[in-house]
């Protein structure tokens, strides 16, 4: 899948080519990604981290299509892999409350955003774009707090805006350090 680009200063303008060639497939396979997890381990969970209000970035509201700051619905989980947590995994609903094209995710508890995604023929995906962060993204921090680890290194991400009914569900995935244990 090509990556889009979009100008400003947006961290998710980076090309999937600009990615170690480890990560590169990682970045740019447009099927579920807890699918590919769960296909290269022995034991695949889900911990969701925190659900709620939460504050929303200026390139997370371009991306929603979302003109008004403020607080929007997230959920952040991250997808283990044999123990281990690969994935840090925000996904932004672009209303402080669930509107009614996005209201399975309040019963979604410990099971994988996918489930709902990928089978759910009225959903539109946009193209997946990457970045790389590190410490200067409040995204990040978000990570690093909940793998409880400060030391992470810059990491590689991906993203793409979900629509259902015209509502979109921004979906960001950061690729742990421990991503490189599973085969690309």
């Amino acid at each position: 899948m090509t990556l889009a680009h979009f100008p400003g200063r947006d961290p998710f303008r980076m090309a999937a080519w600009q990615a170690p060639r480890q990560m590169r497939g990682w970045l740019t396979d447009d099927s579920s990604l807890t699918a590919r997890i769960r296909s290269r381990c022995g034991r695949f969970s889900l911990q969701v981290v925190s659900q709620g209000k939460g504050v929303v970035l200026p390139d997370e509201m371009a991306a929603l299509g979302v003109h008004r700051h403020g607080r929007l619905w997230q959920r952040e989980v991250l997808l283990i892999a044999d123990g281990t947590p690969v994935v840090f995994a925000r996904s932004l609903v672009a209303d402080t409350g669930i509107p009614a094209d996005w209201h399975l995710l309040h019963g979604l508890g410990g099971r994988p955003l996918a489930a709902v995604l990928f089978d759910d023929p009225r959903v539109a995906r946009s193209p997946l774009e990457a970045a790389r962060l590190d410490a200067r993204d409040s995204r990040w921090h978000h990570a690093a707090r909940a793998t409880g680890r400060a030391d992470l290194p810059a990491l590689w991400a991906r993203r793409s805006a979900f629509r259902r009914n015209g509502a979109p569900l921004l979906v960001t995935e950061i690729f742990l350090p421990a991503i490189r244990s599973l085969a690309p």
